[in-house]
């Protein structure tokens, strides 16, 4: 099934509604990054999560960033995404892949520990807008919920799932987001916490080869729903280049630049996202440093 992301209303504007299905996309960053089962589900569903961010920004230049700063042994997760839901991100340490839980789930929140949640809303302005929470179970899905709820102060019904197969692939992965909007009656938001305590995990419905469009209807079939047309195919994409690692070298000073050409002659840049390598010889380096 291929990735699809779409957004709906209910036609009484009470709530509205993102869901996606991200396995091809989450497959990706997990071929990039190598990461290890509870890695690859912790960075899967902030990338899902990303990719649900981006389908609200609404100019080209516009970008999310969401990080979590934990104190578990993944350390940094972060996730970049642009308006037409490209993501790019990584974790710190792909290869951690601690004990599961005793319901033998990943123990995602055990592995990304405590600390923040930031986003980053970058809309074009002087100055992006920046939102920081507390994490407070790691389970990316909750905290992002705490999130909308604190920073935001929009009531949010979140869902993230990540699914791994025995040899490390991604088996399943997506996600959707529920919001309730000002004009929302308590009679609305009660029919959608009953409805949400019954609805299976999501992983379980894309197992079951449910599309994001079946499953936004699950999440709200006690809703009269209306999907938007601005369906969007998330995708795992990185925008590095040489030019940007020159600027990063440049960046570093003349002082760092001088001390690089005499002690290594050269250097090797790895781009975080996508782990492509760019090498600058030295009078490549020499000519930057003329810059």
């Amino acid at each position: 099934m291929s990735d699809i992301l779409l957004r709906g209303n209910s036609m009484d504007g009470e709530i509205r509604v993102f869901s996606a299905v991200t396995t091809e996309l989450v497959g990706e960053a997990q071929r990039i990054h190598k990461t290890y089962p509870t890695a690859t589900a912790a960075l899967g569903r902030v990338l899902t999560m990303s990719a649900i961010m981006g389908a609200n920004l609404k100019n080209p230049g516009d970008s999310t960033t969401i990080q979590f700063k934990g104190d578990g042994p993944l350390g940094n997760i972060v996730a970049v995404c642009n308006n037409k839901s490209e993501v790019r991100g990584y974790v710190a340490n792909p290869y951690v892949d601690i004990p599961r839980k005793a319901n033998g789930k990943l123990d995602v929140g055990g592995a990304v520990g405590r600390g923040f949640l930031s986003v980053i809303r970058d809309l074009g302005m002087k100055e992006p807008y920046i939102g920081q929470v507390p994490i407070v179970t790691g389970e990316i899905a909750e905290d992002m919920t705490y999130y909308f709820a604190e920073s935001e102060q929009i009531p949010t019904a979140i869902a993230l799932g990540v699914l791994v197969n025995p040899d490390m692939t991604v088996k399943a992965a997506g996600g959707f987001m529920i919001q309730l909007m000002p004009e929302a009656t308590d009679a609305a938001a009660e029919k959608l916490e009953k409805k949400l305590k019954e609805i299976m995990p999501v992983t379980t419905m894309i197992e079951s080869g449910m599309s994001a469009e079946d499953i936004l209807f699950a999440v709200t079939d006690d809703f009269d729903m209306l999907i938007s047309n601005n369906t969007v195919t998330p995708k795992y994409k990185c925008y590095c280049s040489k030019e940007r690692m020159e600027k990063a070298l440049i960046s570093i000073g003349k002082t760092e630049l001088e001390d690089l050409i005499r002690e290594q002659g050269s250097a090797e840049l790895t781009c975080q996202f996508c782990d492509n390598k760019y090498t600058f010889g030295k009078s490549e380096l020499e000519s930057l440093l003329k810059e």
